[in-house]
């Protein structure tokens, strides 16, 4: 390794040597100091390239390798070349076989400067690192060069060392990155023994190469979603397969009590908890209407027997297609529990057809809170975002999609927190025989382009969706921009038309972008963009369970934002 170290000083005095103060040597080394520090920087490049491959996987065998390469690159190598190029100044300050030819040590013995004095003296007669701040032996004036030399420049670098470990690490989490600059902290301490005035010229030429080899590391780039994404489904424990369904029933009379999980697991007619009534006209009182979609009519009502306010959702012309999808949409919600998504409390018979008794929520629409108050900031958005993205996923944990997700299906009640609302179109993966004839999956604006196409929903549609209500909650616009019709916003859906009304001056314009990839696994799924979102919030200072509240002017534009048609 001397050979090795005596190889490299060469190759730095070749490389740059001018014949100025405070010598070609002192130059050779600074700039032997920046060849060390390209190790570092190869170490955070193999590790961001094989990520590229493993993801987010960090098994035995990935966490060895980087490891690996963080002890070699990082601590080995540079100890050893940065005792070896001292050694090699030792040895020919006193005259020993140093491995540096006669015509290279010619000008070793060289004075350039009066403060610098002969170059071999220097570099190579000196005090270590160890001896010089503990034992200094000069004036208080080069002590504190010293200490701001053979301190202050390893401290600067191990913060662009830290950098170069995060950008490697992008898109994952951060931890695993301590194996590329911890190493650092070792190969510092270490180098102790190296002398003084050496290790300073080391130092000078290490830390602007730990800078720049920030810019090698970032052009490898993250690695893509789908790899990312590829790794948390072979991750995730495989969901339990649902009951076979029970044998038609020719009529269901309420006599038997089923909990909330088997209500969820077992296709059929709903179970009547205690206390409800198969007349529910006798039980909940109308007060006034909500909504009227294209599923039913929502209104608010109050339940006799408890006295509470509940939201009554009542189908069109009740069939038989209407009633059981309205039983599966008593399903799908009976089986998310999550503070952030509307509960359902019962489902009753009324003179005017099938009624879903639901968590009743004051409070304003998303839509409606954009349109008349301007969009929100990033930190509301990104409060937003986290809170909706866990509320889904805890849906998609028991299998069941939403579809239909936008700025109208998302409440803000009093305190500001959001609430998803609206699984009137939900339905379990592989429950694809329950779609009307003819009926449109989706709202136009806010529909992901493989779901407009007539692909089926996944997961990833319902990710696209919530990504282009937090766009529109941050711009005004959907993403896609407006259109004439609701069949143009309909077709510029099915033709992946590119996203054009994204918020170019949000922190989260790049995982907008990612996330409304017209590819579905390209996409990065909830759980990442949760712990993207989670991690700039507490970047920021801020908590991802705050309110949904702070909004910012809306910006002055001839054209005024139009909400999202319902």
């Amino acid at each position: 390794m001397n050979a090795f170290a005596s190889w490299l000083l060469s190759l730095a005095h070749t490389l740059f040597n001018p014949g100025f103060c405070p010598g070609d040597w002192v130059w050779a080394t600074s700039a032997a100091g920046a060849l060390i520090a390209l190790f570092p920087v190869l170490g955070a490049v193999i590790v961001a390239i094989m990520r590229k491959f493993t993801g987010n996987t960090y098994d035995a065998v990935t966490i060895s390798v980087i490891a690996v390469t963080g002890l070699v690159t990082v601590l080995l190598l540079p100890w050893l070349l940065a005792n070896g190029i001292s050694g090699t100044f030792r040895a020919a300050f006193t005259g020993q076989d140093s491995g540096l030819s006669a015509a290279e040590l010619s000008t070793f013995g060289r004075d350039y400067c009066g403060f610098i004095g002969k170059q071999s003296e220097y570099l190579g007669g000196g005090q270590n690192v160890f001896e010089t701040l503990f034992y200094p032996s000069g004036s208080k004036l080069a002590y504190g060069y010293y200490i701001g030399a053979l301190v202050g420049l390893p401290v600067a670098s191990l913060f662009f060392m830290i950098l170069q470990a995060r950008t490697a690490m992008r898109r994952g989490q951060k931890w695993p990155g301590r194996l590329l600059w911890v190493p650092y902290v070792l190969f510092v301490v270490f180098s102790s023994t190296v002398e003084a005035n050496t290790a300073v010229h080391l130092w000078l030429g290490f830390l602007p190469v730990a800078v720049l080899g920030l810019i090698p590391i970032a052009l490898v780039g993250p690695p893509p979603w789908a790899v990312i994404n590829r790794g948390a489904r072979r991750d995730r424990a495989p969901e339990p397969r649902p009951a076979p369904p029970p044998p038609p029933q020719k009529e269901y009379k309420p006599t038997t009590v089923a909990p909330a999980q088997q209500l969820a697991a077992a296709p059929g007619p709903v179970p009547v908890p205690p206390g409800s009534t198969a007349n529910g006209s006798e039980r909940y009182r109308r007060i006034r209407r909500l909504g009227h979609g294209g599923f039913g009519t929502v209104w608010q009502a109050v339940d006799n027997q408890l006295g509470r306010t509940v939201a009554l959702k009542i189908a069109h012309a009740p069939d038989r297609d209407t009633e059981e999808r309205m039983r599966r949409e008593a399903r799908a919600l009976a089986m998310v529990s999550h503070p952030n998504c509307v509960r359902v409390y019962d489902l009753v018979e009324e003179p005017d057809g099938l009624a879903l008794v639901m968590e009743y929520l004051e409070g304003q629409a998303l839509a409606g809170a954009v349109d008349a108050q301007g969009p929100l900031d990033d930190v509301a958005a990104g409060r937003l975002w986290a809170t909706m993205a866990g509320a889904l996923q805890a849906a998609h944990e028991k299998g069941v999609l939403h579809r239909d997700i936008k700025p109208s299906n998302i409440i803000l009640d009093p305190g500001g927190l959001p609430h998803l609302i609206d699984f009137g179109i939900a339905r379990s993966r592989g429950d694809s025989t329950m779609t009307a004839t003819g009926m449109m999956i989706g709202t136009p604006d806010f529909v992901a382009p493989e779901q407009a196409a007539g692909t089926g929903a996944s997961p990833a549609s319902d990710a696209w969706q919530l990504a282009a209500t937090v766009s529109y909650a941050l711009s005004g616009y959907p993403p896609r921009g407006t259109r004439e019709s609701p069949m143009a916003a309909l077709m510029a859906a099915a033709r992946a038309e590119p996203v054009s009304r994204l918020p170019q001056r949000s922190a989260h314009a790049r995982l907008l972008i990612a996330s409304l990839d017209n590819e579905p696994r390209r996409r990065p799924t909830l759980n990442a963009v949760r712990h993207e979102v989670e991690g700039w919030l507490a970047r920021a200072g801020k908590t991802p369970d705050g309110p949904v509240t702070r909004i910012v002017p809306r910006q002055p534009s001839a054209t005024r934002a139009l909400p999202p048609r319902p």
